[in-house]
């Protein structure tokens, strides 16, 4: 066939391309653009034009495979001496092989020196059309490698000519605007020509440092003389690149002329030495003699700061000099503030004045007489009771180092009594005096006790430490309820604060043993008094039964009999119903707790009623769920006689004779599963949940409805329900007349099951 349409994998759907016409013809190929779209020329082109011969399975899928013809035969340009590329398509479109779509100018147009090229092909493309270069190094690299003026590839220049040339011819004018690159034009440079610096039109060697130019300007310059003076050849430091003149230099930017220095302004070597690159811009930087040889003060010795102007200025002989630091080494505070430099520093010596008090004072302190301070031993650290603003009156207020209250104020004239002439390591604390005191103490014992070295806790200046309090009590034992108003002795008796009990039964023996009501030694009650007893009354009593255990149901006759649940014990007395009922828990038959496992939490069920009755059994759903018409049921009606032991866990085991009398069906003849569950629930036996029609077959609407009586009409085998018979009822009396009308089902059987296989509904 042609086309070859399995070939091709042509759709199988034969009407997208032909009719029903004698021969398949004249077929129509819409899908034809998914093998070659026809646009253009193509479009109008008949089959025979492509498919020459009535052939479909080579038609070449390139220009060139059909329009080879017209390569060979393009004269205007000759494409097969010019070796264009076969590639038809670059040049031309499928509207028309001419005029052609090729523009030259498209690929790479013609300016400059290419204009007079532009007919000559082979000057560029070389009879290659395929790779011929369109960037200009790709032309005319061995012209950038050969350049030597400037040489382009020892500058590494950009191979982008663009960047300075156009297609002119011999490549000029160039521009360089990326002259900044190598040699920023500014200022005066801007304007310079290319041979103002590129002498003789050398571009490889020209200087790029001012003086490598500018070096006659140097020589040349007589205000000052640079050469005589031996200025520096930095030009940029005083030059600017606008003019060689003025100059930029101001001699004040650098270092201002002031004070002592003005005379020398124009005394260059006064400073420079004829060195202008390193000369210092410090004080120290010239006048370091100067400070190294001063004497007063000395300034080595001080080690005064090198910064000179925190105390001179330029002025001649550097003076006035002012002293800003003169805190760092002696604040000048209250009266020294307007003493003048003499009164500390006598005899204009700077060096070894005194950073005491006493180095100034020493006939301050000798001539004092009230009190005499050399009499008394004082301490010489005057700052002690002196303040800076005046020598009097002294500043000392013995209360503000320690008050004089107490047994203390008639010794507050007596200073040895306290200092014994020591005035320096005076104790300031209690105990610094008073150890003595504290370590003999014995009622109480504050040693052993362990009690506070501040006496200041309990006790105050008063003579003989009395009255004494003692705050922290509570640490040793809490003073609440009726201890709060206690008297010392009603505890600490005969005044022994050593062994005081810290129980209750300590103190209240006495209370506990004459206690009747109820009598607490004849009950054996526990000594821990603070289980039923405050500390605000002996009485009445806080204990309440009730908040431990209350007495309700049969526990309230044995409310006032202690021993029926103590039995003489009250501290590890139960409180729990198996603590005290285990007996009864264990010896249980209806039923029996043990073998159920039930839970010994004996409230889930029970209450204190007497003899346990009447109890729930909250848990039930645990042996058996009571749901439906069981929810409302006593538990007699399961639990016959009231046995709980051998309840049957089965539908039929309680409902067996509900089971033997039913009689529509009868349950019993029909031999019904007694497995009640699969027809009734819980909510009530009748009306049942089974459904004949919806489970197994319709018996009760279709073809069957009011057609039978019994069920042993379709269920003929006894007492099997499982069993049923289509053919006894419907009367197919001859098997082979029945396998005949059958003839087309594949497996046919003359069996009751065959039947219900094809006809599960009972449809003919």
């Amino acid at each position: 066939m042609n086309p070859n349409h399995v070939a091709l994998n042509l759709s199988s759907n034969c009407a997208t391309c032909h009719t029903t016409a004698p021969d398949w013809t004249p077929a129509t190929f819409a899908v034809h653009n998914t093998y070659w779209p026809l646009t253009g020329a193509h479009a109008s082109a008949s089959c025979n034009e492509c498919h020459t011969n009535g052939n479909y399975n080579n038609t070449p899928t390139t220009c060139i495979g059909c329009h080879a013809s017209d390569y060979n035969s393009a004269n205007d340009p000759n494409h097969t001496t010019a070796g264009f590329p076969t590639t038809c398509q670059t040049c031309h479109s499928v509207n028309a092989w001419s005029p052609s779509t090729f523009n030259h100018n498209t690929v790479y147009p013609f300016t400059g020196g290419h204009i007079p090229i532009a007919n000559d092909c082979d000057a560029c493309h070389n009879g290659n059309y395929t790779t011929t270069p369109n960037t200009c190094t790709g032309c005319h690299l061995t012209d950038f490698n050969t350049s030597t003026n400037p040489n382009h590839a020892a500058l590494n220049l950009s191979t982008n000519c663009t960047t300075c040339h156009t297609t002119a011819p011999d490549w000029t004018p160039a521009t360089f605007a990326v002259h900044n690159t190598y040699w920023p034009l500014t200022g005066a440079h801007a304007s310079a020509s290319c041979n103002e610096c590129h002498t003789n039109g050398n571009y490889n060697n020209t200087p790029t440092t001012c003086i490598g130019c500018h070096t006659s300007d140097y020589n040349s310059a007589n205000d000052p003389n640079h050469a005589t003076a031996g200025f520096p050849t930095t030009c940029q430091t005083c030059h600017s690149v606008n003019a060689w003149a003025p100059s930029t230099f101001n001699h004040n930017s650098v270092y201002p002329f002031t004070g002592g220095h003005i005379p020398i302004a124009n005394d260059c070597d006064a400073c420079h030495n004829g060195n202008y690159t390193t000369t210092p811009n410090t004080c120290t930087g010239c006048h370091q003699t100067d400070f190294n040889t001063s004497t007063n003060p000395n300034h080595v010795a001080l080690n005064l700061s090198t910064n000179c102007t925190t105390c001179h200025t330029t002025a001649p002989d550097w003076t006035p000099a002012t002293f800003a630091v003169h805190n760092t080494y002696w604040p000048l505070t209250g009266a020294h503030a307007s003493a003048s430099c003499n009164e500390c520093h006598t005899n204009g010596n700077y060096n070894n004045t005194p950073t005491t008090c006493i180095g100034c004072h020493t006939s301050d302190y000798n001539s004092a007489n009230d009190p005499n301070h050399a009499t008394a031993g004082f301490p010489t650290t005057c700052q002690t009771c002196h303040s800076v603003n005046a020598w009097a009156p002294s500043t000392f207020n013995h209360n503000t180092v320690y008050p004089f209250t107490g047994a203390h104020v008639p010794i507050a004239n007596d200073c040895d009594a306290c200092h014994n002439g020591n005035y320096t390591t005076t104790p300031n604390t209690c105990t610094g005096c008073h150890q003595t005191d504290f370590n003999t103490s014995i009622n109480p014992n504050h040693v052993a006790l362990n009690l506070s070295h501040n006496c200041t806790t309990c006790h105050t200046t008063a003579p003989d430490w009395t009255p004494a309090t003692f705050a922290v009590h509570n640490t040793y034992w809490p003073l609440t309820g009726a201890h709060a108003s206690a008297s010392c002795n009603e505890c600490h008796t005969n005044g022994n604060y050593n062994n005081t009990p810290t129980t209750c039964i300590g103190c209240h023996t006495s209370d506990y043993n004459s206690a009747n009501d109820p009598n607490h030694a004849t009950a054996g009650f526990p000594t821990t008094c603070q289980t039923c007893h405050s500390v605000n009354a002996w009485a009445p009593s806080t204990f309440n039964h009730n908040a431990i255990y209350p007495f309700t149901g049969a526990h309230v006759p044995i409310a006032n009999d202690c021993d029926a649940c103590h039995n003489g014990n009250y501290t590890t007395t139960p409180n729990t119903c198996t603590g005290c009922h285990q007996t009864d828990f264990n010896t249980s038959t209806n039923p029996n707790h043990v073998a159920l496992n039930l839970s010994h939490n004996c409230t889930t069920c029970h209450t204190t009623a007497p003899d346990w009755t009447p109890a729930t059994f909250a848990v039930h759903n645990t042996y058996w769920p009571l749901t439906g018409a069981h929810a409302s049921a006593s538990c007699n009606e399961c639990h016959t006689n009231g046995n709980y032991n051998n309840t049957p866990t089965t539908c039929f085991g309680c409902h067996a004779s509900d089971y033997n009398g039913a009689n529509n069906p009868d349950h019993s003849t029909a031999q019904f599963p007694t497995t009640c569950q699969n027809c009734h629930t819980t909510n009530a036996w009748d009306p049942a949940t089974w459904n004949h029609d919806q489970q197994y077959f319709p018996i009760y609407s279709g073809a069957h409805e009011g057609a039978w009586d019994d069920c042993v009409e379709c269920h003929t085998t006894p007492n099997n329900f499982a069993v049923f018979s289509c053919i006894d009822c419907h009367e197919h009396n001859n098997p082979s007349e029945l396998a005949n009308d059958h003839d087309e089902v594949s497996g046919y059987q003359y069996a009751s099951p065959a039947c219900y296989s094809c006809h599960p509904d009972g449809s003919n």
